[in-house]
C-alpha cells in the first residue's frame, strides 16, 4: 500500500464525480472512515471500489484482478454489500457486483477517507 496508488484513486474518483458536491452527513463519513481507514481490510476494500467504480465483476474476476484469495475477496465483499456500498445481482457464484446508489451519491466522503488512509500510511511514529 503506498501514497502513489491512494493518489491515483483519488484521481479516478474526480474524475468520475460529478461537478456538484454535495455536503455528506456525520453518519456516512463515520461509516466509510471505518470501513476504508479503521480497519485492516480497508485498503483492500478501497482497492475493491475503484475496480468497481470501472465497471462490474464477480468475485473471482476481483480475485483475479487484485491478485488475493478467492475467500479473502469473498469477506469483503460480503462487508461492503452489508454496509451498503455494493449491490449484489444473481447468485452463488456468477453474482455481479457494482456500486451502491448509496456510494455513488456520497462518493465525495470517499475521496475524504482516502485522505484519511494516507495521512495514517505516512504517519511516522516517534519514541521519547
Amino acid at each position: 500500500m503506498t501514497s502513489t496508488q491512494l493518489l491515483e484513486f483519488k484521481e479516478l474518483l474526480r474524475s468520475k464525480t460529478k461537478t456538484e458536491q454535495r455536503k455528506v452527513d456525520k453518519q456516512t463519513s463515520k461509516l466509510l472512515f471505518y470501513l476504508f481507514t479503521s480497519t485492516r481490510g480497508g485498503f483492500t476494500r478501497l482497492r475493491i471500489i475503484m475496480l468497481l467504480l470501472e465497471r462490474s465483476y464477480n468475485t473471482h474476476q476481483l480475485a483475479q484482478e487484485l491478485d488475493l484469495d478467492y475467500k479473502a475477496v469473498q469477506h469483503h465483499m460480503k462487508v461492503l454489500e452489508k454496509n451498503n456500498m455494493i449491490l449484489k445481482l444473481g447468485d452463488k457464484y456468477g453474482a455481479i457486483f457494482h456500486l451502491s446508489t448509496f456510494l455513488e451519491v456520497n462518493i465525495s466522503a470517499l475521496d475524504m477517507a482516502i485522505d484519511k488512509l494516507d495521512r495514517k500510511i505516512n504517519h511516522k511514529k516517534v519514541y521519547l
